[in-house]
């Protein structure tokens, strides 16, 4: 499998109410579920919140690099958890060590591929924002290492435009790739929110997941030019 570790907080566990469409299975898109098993990808992913969990980007992104990749299976890891910080991700905490532990027992079926990243609603305190960038780097570099996966491709997306707080904390996010090698920033333009100021709807959701589909494209095009990729 080419795998994917999916993690952050609400935005990226899915917040969207789900449609029939997103409940179709893709043959050869999975998800490795809260009992370890793998199960075919359909939202909910999540389980942080049950209930609030809905339909979210991992989905539509699994589906896309799958139909860009014929004959590729794809291995969806759902880790994220609402309503956290990045502190909360820290090295050593328990958000981080379930998401090494998630990654290592699906890196038995198959090879890390990439690592999806949203969060940052959490962390637009002035005090938070300005150490944003440094602490990402720190936590970042410490998980490619423990998953043996120093050329793993990330991708992080802005927080909702609609948001309070994403004209000071989306500037910091933008500036991950300069601190984080392999490392790109996906924009949320134009994506709606589900009425809450908050939480992606559904469409934008998956609008949101073929955006970071492409990023990851682009970045791992990139890598295997530069030889740093397998």
């Amino acid at each position: 499998m080419k795998l994917f570790l999916l993690i952050g907080q609400s935005n990226m566990a899915g917040r969207g109410v789900v449609e029939a469409q997103d409940k179709v299975p893709h043959p050869r898109v999975f998800m490795l579920n809260e009992q370890l098993a793998w199960v075919p990808a359909i939202d909910p992913m999540h389980w942080d919140r049950p209930d609030r969990i809905g339909a979210g980007p991992g989905s539509t992104f699994g589906r896309v690099v799958a139909e860009a990749n014929a004959g590729v299976m794809v291995g969806l890891i759902p880790a994220a958890v609402g309503s956290t910080s990045l502190d909360q991700w820290a090295v050593g905490g328990e958000l981080y060590t379930n998401a090494v532990a998630r990654a290592r027992e699906a890196m038995k079926h198959g090879k890390l591929a990439g690592i999806l990243w949203h969060q940052g609603e959490s962390d637009n305190a002035p005090e938070k924002i300005a150490s944003y960038p440094e602490r990402f780097a720190k936590m970042i570099a410490q998980l490619r290492f423990d998953l043996n996966a120093g050329d793993v491709p990330v991708i992080v997306g802005e927080i909702g435009r609609f948001h309070v707080g994403s004209p000071a904390i989306n500037p910091m996010l933008a500036k991950l790739p300069a601190r984080v090698a392999l490392c790109a920033c996906v924009s949320s333009e134009g994506l709606a929110d589900k009425g809450d100021k908050v939480h992606f709807d559904t469409p934008a959701a998956r609008e949101f997941g073929r955006r970071y589909a492409q990023a990851w494209y682009e970045l791992s095009k990139a890598g295997r030019t530069a030889g740093t990729t397998k």
